[in-house]
């Protein structure tokens, strides 16, 4: 299978903390929340506002290091028009973390958060639940505020997602909230880079020969 992460010499039973790990992250919500404003911000410290929709996706890169390892976050920016999601969904293989943002504006962008979680866990192979995954509420910097906190935070907590109140525009908490999904990416990949490495020195269990009856 594809894959965007790139293969790490075991040194001993811990992975060599200098080699660079390239990890894949994707960003999804709907139509107009500040996806691409979310990542122009956290990449370049600037706020976007080109309001020109993204069609299928654009990917930027980012060198950051996580608990001693360098990471490079390959990100990927996609559309959000209902038209486009078939098209989108071809850019979930291979991701390593997913961001799925509202506008905390817009009412019927937080209830489609359902909708795109579970089109993301279903193209996803394999598919696992506890996939990392964060959840942002952009645009907290606007007084029209149509989703309240407690019901995010609670639609959140149900999933075991970690939440985040951001804004694109102010700069608020959106460093924090890629550093967390890049944390959890890490996490999870280092725990398949490390089950791969044991499976393939462990005997196969149940090597016994069976009793067979006379």
């Amino acid at each position: 299978p594809c894959s965007l992460v790139t293969p790490l010499v075991p040194q001993g039973p811990s992975m060599d903390a200098s080699k660079k790990v390239d990890l894949k992250l994707i960003i999804i919500g709907a139509l107009g929340v500040g996806k691409t404003s979310l990542l122009h911000q956290y990449v370049h410290k600037t706020f976007y506002e080109d309001y020109r929709t993204t069609l299928g996706a654009s990917i930027l890169t980012k060198v950051v290091a996580v608990d001693n390892t360098p990471l490079k976050l390959q990100i990927w920016d996609t559309g959000g028009q209902e038209r486009f999601r078939s098209m989108v969904s071809t850019f979930y293989k291979g991701s390593d973390g997913c961001m799925l943002a509202f506008d905390v504006t817009d009412r019927e962008s937080f209830e489609s958060l359902d909708n795109w979680r579970d089109d993301f866990l279903e193209k996803v192979i394999p598919r696992e639940q506890d996939f990392p995954m964060v959840v942002l509420g952009n645009k907290i910097d606007i007084c029209d505020r149509q989703v309240p906190k407690e019901m995010a935070a609670a639609w959140c907590k149900e999933k075991d997602i970690p939440y985040f109140e951001v804004s694109a525009k102010n700069d608020i908490n959106v460093a924090e909230a890629f550093e967390t999904l890049a944390k959890q990416a890490l996490a999870t990949y280092k725990g398949i880079f490390e089950s791969y490495l044991t499976d393939s020195i462990k005997l196969t269990p149940n090597d016994k020969p069976k009793k067979r009856c006379c």
